[in-house]
């Protein structure tokens, strides 16, 4: 397993940490780095491209001319795609470009990224992000003690408020959780600066060797016995027959005729 030093806010070692050779030491592929590339770019276009055809252009829509007898050529709109101002024909129309992308590529393209900037010696790993102020002149303070010259991706595990406010308006400087990380985003930056929380997250999620959960075949599982119905309890009275019922009535009274 590779070994990194891991460095306090000042720059300073104060301690070491092991990463996965799975995660931070695999084969570098560049052809799922760029897959990864081209479909997070893909799915960051607007897709709000739009222009006006025949039927959207301004303009009257009656015949200019008659059809013959004048010798000019033979007209039907002033809104022709032939004409100036007319509509354009088979020009782009609002469309989303964004893909599906296999999962297991986007986390192979990860593990091939986050290996490349170890292999580059471009991976910081501090002890955490106790930042005292949210000023963005203190962060590039801190971001120059490690090794910060061109741009830095900030990876931090939990909410940080300091951290959030004193990175978003720095140039060059993006701030990433764990769980959002993108490959892309990985390649593009100088400098991956990384908490140790937050290694900690990505051996955890990125980890090509967990065991998954196996369930059971529903028609696999026997079936639960059932309960054995309840012998019905003797009624306490018989049923009186029907001559006794007949003789328990009383007798209708007979009206005057």
């Amino acid at each position: 397993m590779p070994v990194v030093d891991v460095v306090n806010l000042e720059g300073k070692k104060v301690g070491q940490v092991e990463l996965a050779d799975a995660i931070f030491g695999a084969k570098v592929n560049q052809h799922l780095l760029h897959e990864a590339s081209r479909w997070y770019l893909r799915g960051q276009r607007a897709g709000t491209h739009k222009t006006k055809d025949k039927s959207e252009v301004s303009g009257a829509g009656r015949k200019l001319w008659k059809q013959k007898g004048t010798g000019r050529a033979r007209v039907g709109s002033i809104r022709s795609p032939l004409w100036r101002h007319g509509g354009t024909v088979h020009g782009p129309k609002p469309r989303d470009y964004s893909y599906a992308l296999p999962k297991k590529m986007l986390l192979g393209a990860l593990r091939s990224a986050l290996s490349a900037k170890l292999a580059e010696q471009k991976l910081t790993v501090v002890d955490a992000w106790t930042l005292e102020t949210h000023k963005t002149k203190a962060l590039l303070e801190t971001l120059g003690k490690l090794n910060h010259k061109k741009s830095a991706l900030l990876v931090a595990y939990g909410e940080n408020r300091n951290l959030e406010l004193a990175s978003r308006n720095a140039e060059g400087v993006t701030l990433a959780a764990p769980n959002v990380l993108q490959p892309y985003d990985v390649l593009k930056h100088d400098l991956l600066v990384l908490s140790k929380d937050a290694v900690a997250r990505l051996s955890h999620s990125l980890d090509p060797e967990k065991t998954p959960v196996v369930v059971p075949d529903v028609a696999t599982i026997a079936p639960a016995p059932k309960p054995a119905k309840k012998e019905a309890a003797p009624k306490a009275a018989a049923k009186k027959p029907a001559a006794a019922k007949k003789a328990a009535k009383p007798a209708k009274k007979k009206g005057k005729g």
